[in-house]
Order: structure tokens, then C-alpha cells, then sequence
């Protein structure tokens, strides 16, 4: 796969940007995410974090001392063809080059021996895809397009669903070292995110998996918003609580 080489010029840098930027920035650097020479896969669904995610790894290119490179990569979960051609599309007309993953994953989460917890075994099957494909390209960091309010979401579905206090860590390693997921939106909120897409005018690729609209994701996050709802300060609490553990108070 060829360097990316992306036309990154605004229409203007105004608050959404720079708010955008400071928060991605934040994550950057308190976790010294990215460094000189880095080879990075982006993991690419199609919709507005992951774009958000890949345009602004590009543009920050050319304005930083450092270098690194950018092998965006969609694995398809094999529910329509289509879409990954159509994202593949949208890539290349903004100067991206996107490799898509033909797969059945999203077919196997979904059989009749995995009704339980389809998403689960897609994500896992998918993960496992993006570590081999940097494996191949020498890469040895994943982007993620996970941002504020999954960490959150992700928090409440380890407590009432595995049991456990965890969520998904801004910058986390693995097998021993030797792969490491990044991810630069932690400190986002989506709101920002959306109201960025929809100034640039993202596409709104339809989401073909079954479990889109019906998984406990997104049950989690209905009774999240309406906790917001209630108090404009929740969510930054819960998540400032994240960074606040005292292991004295729990089990």
C-alpha cells in the first residue's frame, strides 16, 4: 500500500476545528501516542468517528516536527459488498487509499451457535484481522476511532454485562509490546465529532449489521443520555471518575 497523500485545506479553522484538535491533541500527548517514524493502521468503518479519525492523523502531518505513515484498512463483516466499495470510493476521492477486507465475521457473530452476543465475536474476529494486517505492513500501531462516550458506554457494559470494572484505555498494549492501539479520540466528545461531519459533509453510509440498532451498546447509551439529560455534569464526572479509581472503597 502507497503513503497516503491527502489534500487536507479547510474551508475555514473555526471553533469545531480547533476544539477538535485541542481535544485530540490533549489525548496525543498525555499518552505520547504517536512518535517519529511510527507505521500506523487506521481502522476504517465508514462512518463518522472513524472518517474524523483518519482526516485529522492526515492533516496533522503538516503542521507537526514529526513523520509517520497511514495504512487505512475497512474489514468488511461480509453483509453487503457494496458498502466497502462505496467507502473505498469516498477514500479515493479524498486522496485516500483504503484497503477493504472482504470477510463473513459479521455473519458468524450473527449464526444460529452465537445469538447471544453477536457483536462480541465480530469485533474480537475483527481486531484479530487489523493486528495481522499490521503484522504484514510492519505496522506496529492500530488507530481506533473510539472516542469520549464509547469509553463511557464501554464502562457501563463491563459492569452489567461481564461484571467487571474496565473499559477501553486511550493507549493500550499488546502481545507483550508488540502491537499497540492508540486511540486519539478518547478525550472527544461525539456531539463535536458529529457536528465536525456534518460540516464537512461526511457521507451517512447506512450500517447493514442486524445488532446496529438493537445491541446493548445501544441500549446503554439511551439510558446514559438520559442521566445527561438530568445534569449537564454527569458525564464529565463519570469520566473524570475513570481517572480517579480508589481501590480502598471497592470489593
Amino acid at each position: 500500500m502507497s503513503e497516503i497523500r491527502v489534500n487536507t485545506e479547510l474551508p475555514g479553522k473555526g471553533h469545531t476545528y480547533k476544539a477538535l484538535n485541542r481535544a485530540a491533541g490533549k489525548a496525543l500527548h498525555r499518552y505520547g501516542m504517536i512518535e517519529d517514524g511510527d507505521r500506523i493502521i487506521v481502522g476504517v468503518s465508514g462512518g463518522k468517528d472513524s472518517l474524523t479519525l483518519l482526516w485529522l492523523l492526515t492533516e496533522r502531518l503538516g503542521r507537526i516536527p514529526i513523520q509517520y505513515r497511514l495504512f487505512p484498512v475497512y474489514i468488511d463483516p461480509g453483509f453487503d459488498p457494496e458498502l466497502g466499495r462505496d467507502i473505498a470510493a469516498y477514500a479515493q476521492k479524498m486522496g485516500h487509499s483504503l484497503r477493504v477486507e472482504l470477510t463473513d465475521y459479521g455473519l458468524q457473530g450473527h449464526s444460529p451457535e452465537n445469538r447471544e452476543n453477536p457483536c462480541f465475536l465480530c469485533s474480537r474476529l475483527r481486531r484479530k484481522r487489523l493486528f495481522e494486517i499490521a503484522d504484514e505492513l510492519g505496522c506496529t500501531k492500530l488507530a481506533l476511532g473510539h472516542h469520549k462516550d464509547d469509553i463511557i458506554e464501554t464502562l457501563f457494559l463491563n459492569m452489567c454485562y461481564a461484571g467487571e470494572v474496565s473499559t477501553m484505555r486511550p493507549m493500550q498494549p499488546f502481545f507483550k509490546g508488540r502491537f499497540t492501539v492508540i486511540r486519539p479520540l478518547a478525550y472527544t466528545d461525539e456531539s463535536l465529532i458529529r457536528k465536525w461531519a456534518d460540516e464537512q459533509g461526511y457521507p451517512e453510509f447506512e450500517n447493514p449489521c442486524p445488532s446496529a440498532n438493537n445491541s446493548r451498546r445501544r441500549y446503554v447509551k439511551e439510558m446514559l443520555q438520559q442521566l445527561y439529560r438530568s445534569n449537564r455534569k454527569i458525564k464529565g464526572n463519570i469520566f473524570r471518575a475513570l481517572h480517579h479509581v480508589n481501590p480502598e472503597y471497592l470489593l
